[in-house]
């Protein structure tokens, strides 16, 4: 069973380390350092109180020199890194996400492949090729059919059928790519454009680019699109405009509220959305409900990933 007293973990990427903050004052409690360059994303399973971090090399996507081969292993009752599961020969290890099957799913971007991983033995159990140059972010479908990657330089997204481990095809964008979501209902995948301030709609099943949306009052292009859990909402951060954006799942309505200096991943909890914020160390609360900003507090040197368990 999940530990019923609930706390918050946070990547410090700039920083290298892993932090457990305390979920109501948000002051940094447990500090774990030693990790090679650098900590990366982040995959929470509540259910097994475990986390994932991969690591993923000193440089950053596209100009990655030193790649990594490592996915580190936290137990979150404990607070404690307790294992690292060796990803070799697939290398630069990115996001991650729970398979419908029970394993994990990652990006090995220099590899261009979906590594996948038992978490009862920390071992890797196969690989499928994503088609790409260097696959960057993944999404899976809610009915566990399809997986999803983003691959940024390529301007197109892998189409994989999951259950199969099989390689569909590809769906090509106008302009090459930083993030990916999915909606409720499988039908649209959001995939953000690298070159403006957009998203590009894909219709998933007929495979092709559908709609474009601008993103209003940011000025640069984004980065990371993830849905709340419950679906009424999607964050979209802009690493370049130090901005977040809350948006409908109609994409007709949106608000964009100013944040701290690089804004990466999100975490949903209750009626707030947390953004932290790499390049000052800030992590940034936005009160959903008003669509404002409420609140900020530090966290590390530069966190790119946080959640909630």
């Amino acid at each position: 069973m999940a530990n019923v007293e609930h706390g918050m973990i946070a990547v410090d990427k700039m920083g290298a380390k892993v932090l457990f903050l305390n979920p109501v004052t948000y002051a940094t409690e447990v500090v774990i350092d030693g990790f090679p360059k650098t900590v990366h994303e982040l995959l929470i399973v509540p259910e097994t109180d475990m986390a994932y971090v991969p690591i993923f090399g000193d440089g950053v996507h596209g100009r990655n020199p030193n790649p990594q081969h490592l996915l580190c292993v936290f137990d979150l009752h404990k607070r404690a890194h307790v294992a690292t599961i060796d990803l070799s020969p697939y290398i630069a290890p990115h996001t991650l996400k729970l398979g419908p099957d029970g394993l994990i799913y990652i990006t090995c971007e220099n590899s261009a492949v979906v590594a996948m991983i038992d978490r009862v033995t920390n071992k890797v159990v196969g690989a499928i090729d994503s088609g790409s140059t260097n696959g960057h972010r993944l999404i899976i479908a809610p009915d566990g059919e399809r997986l999803y990657t983003e691959n940024e330089e390529d301007g197109a997204v892998s189409v994989i059928d999951l259950p199969k481990r099989k390689l569909l095809g590809k769906i090509k964008t106008p302009r090459p790519l930083a993030g990916i979501a999915i909606s409720a209902d499988g039908r649209t995948v959001v995939a953000v454009d690298d070159a403006q301030p957009t998203l590009f709609l894909i219709d998933a099943e007929a495979g092709k680019v559908r709609d474009e949306v601008v993103l209003k009052d940011v000025p640069k292009a984004a980065q990371i699109a993830r849905y709340a859990p419950d679906n009424s909402l999607i964050g979209v951060t802009s690493l370049n405009s130090d901005m977040v954006s809350l948006i409908d799942p109609s994409f007709r309505e949106q608000t964009a509220i100013k944040v701290g200096s690089q804004p990466m991943d999100m975490a949903f909890r209750g009626d707030k959305l947390f953004v932290a914020c790499q390049g000052d160390g800030s992590v940034h609360v936005i009160d959903i409900p008003n669509r404002r900003h409420k609140q900020s507090f530090q966290a590390g040197t530069g966190c790119e990933s946080l959640g909630f368990f």
